[in-house]
């Protein structure tokens, strides 16, 4: 059994023993210590919260009691259902909510759940508060008498409102998309994009859609992480069908890849290319500017400096995107992995608004989606790790490589990133185990893979 808690929430394999796997006493503690932290931050009469899930087998479980404790403590639940990450985080604005909890274990495989935490902004907790969420979670519990109990309320139309401002996005034309004439495969790895993927299509005036794993039953059909190797039935049904593309997203939407028409992958790192290449194209203003993490390819550094803008990088993690993307007022950012955040809808990643940006970019190109993939520069990322033996002071392994690349361009915002013109290697350690993980970019897979291999075999020869 596996349970980690991070700052994010808590997450882990359903059953076992409490503090060993993902148990109700575990899931009692995290929400009672999340509603200790929004009781102390906001100080009002009534606290309400958002609560959203995947459709993971257990999710209904976990649900009940992450409500009945809310409710035990005070706090009103206004519950969605089933509904992705971007519909929830979206809802906490919307009803003027002090928090949200997704419950989902995102690209994690069917026997883990996780409780992932929101601000009232429907964003992810700091660094800071997720902390204080922790330290509640281990104190003493006291819970409220019947006249201060919270109150429940259901509302399924997160996913609807969360369609609604798509539609109104000005860089979404669904006249367009009508008259393209566009079939497009689904795969939503049998949980919520089932649901709001053909949704948010026909609202687009999609009229052929191809369904693949859009019973949202939570009985996975492969691995959930939307990688090439598990898109293999979505890429035969693109061709069989003879679709213009494919989609494919994990567990609560809010990683998006795509397939091209041909079956093959347009490549996870290309999703936020190609939708910020659009974006970019048709921003009317001089403020380009763009944040992707320092694991992400170059190629958006490319195209936003191709047109006189300015492009950001900073640490792994949607709150680290997020935040810089405020502190620079990015138009457009994200990460590397399918994760498209547009402002304008909302600060976190979300594949609705991707599919909708993309779409529109696809039909008014009059391209094929391969010969759309041409037109943005090509890189390859090879994603390696190396495992160290126990006692291996890792920082003490980072700063030596730094050392011996002294004379190059380093950032150590996040580990040790090295960059050498159009190529680079990011060293990242683990938290939880001792592992370093490499990533590496070049114009081929060939030279991708050698400076991987250069690095390790500088790592090994420290060991």
């Amino acid at each position: 059994m596996t349970l980690i808690k991070s700052i994010s929430g808590i997450r882990g394999t359903i059953g076992g023993n409490p503090g060993e796997g993902l148990t109700p006493i575990d899931i009692m503690n995290i929400s009672y210590g999340y509603s200790c932290f929004l009781k102390e931050k906001h100080k009002t009469s009534r606290i309400k919260v958002v609560i959203g899930r995947d459709a993971r087998i257990s999710g209904d479980m976990v649900n009940k009691i992450i409500t009945a404790t809310l409710q035990s403590t005070g706090i009103d639940v206004i519950d969605g259902g089933l509904c992705s990450t971007p519909s929830t985080g979206i809802a906490v604005k919307d009803y003027k909510a002090q928090g949200g909890i997704i419950i989902t274990a995102s690209h994690n495989p069917k026997n883990w759940n996780a409780l992932k935490l929101l601000n009232e902004n429907g964003e992810f907790l700091s660094d800071s508060d997720g902390k204080k969420v922790l330290k509640f979670s281990d104190d003493k519990k006291r819970f409220e008498t019947i006249d201060k109990i919270g109150e429940y309320y259901k509302d399924e139309n997160f996913t609807i409102n969360h369609i609604e401002k798509i539609l109104s996005l000005s860089l979404v034309d669904t006249a367009a998309i009508s008259k393209a004439g566009l079939t497009v495969a689904v795969d939503a790895i049998n949980s919520v994009g089932g649901i709001a993927i053909p949704m948010l299509l026909e609202a687009l005036k999609v009229k052929n859609i191809i369904k693949v794993n859009c019973e949202p039953n939570g009985l996975f059909d492969h691995d959930p992480e939307p990688l090439p190797s598990n898109l293999t039935k979505l890429s035969s049904q693109v061709v069989k069908n003879k679709a213009d593309v494919g989609f494919a997203v994990d567990p609560d939407v809010d990683r998006l890849a795509l397939i091209c028409e041909n079956g093959e992958p347009f490549g996870e790192e290309y999703t936020l290319v190609a939708i910020a290449d659009y974006i970019i194209k048709n921003h009317k203003e001089n403020n380009i500017t763009t944040v992707s993490n320092l694991s992400s390819t170059q190629a958006l550094s490319d195209i936003t400096e191709r047109h006189g803008g300015k492009h950001y990088s900073c640490a792994v993690g949607e709150v680290n995107v997020v935040e810089k993307m405020k502190k620079v007022n990015a138009i457009i950012g994200g990460e590397g992995n399918g994760g498209v955040i547009y402002p304008k809808i909302h600060y976190g990643r979300d594949a609705l608004t991707g599919i909708a940006i993309f779409l529109t970019a696809l039909a008014k190109s009059k391209n094929t989606c391969s010969s759309l993939r041409k037109t943005l520069p090509d890189y390859i990322i090879s994603k390696n790790k190396i495992e160290l033996k126990k006692g291996v002071n890792t920082d003490d392994i980072l700063n030596k490589i730094s050392e011996k690349y002294k004379d190059h361009h380093l950032n150590k915002e996040d580990g040790v990133k090295i960059i050498f013109d159009k190529e680079w290697i990011h060293l990242r350690k683990s938290n939880t185990e001792p592992i370093i993980r490499i990533y590496s970019e070049s114009n081929s897979k060939e030279k991708a893979e050698q400076l991987a291999k250069k690095i390790i075999d500088d790592i090994n020869s420290l060991l």
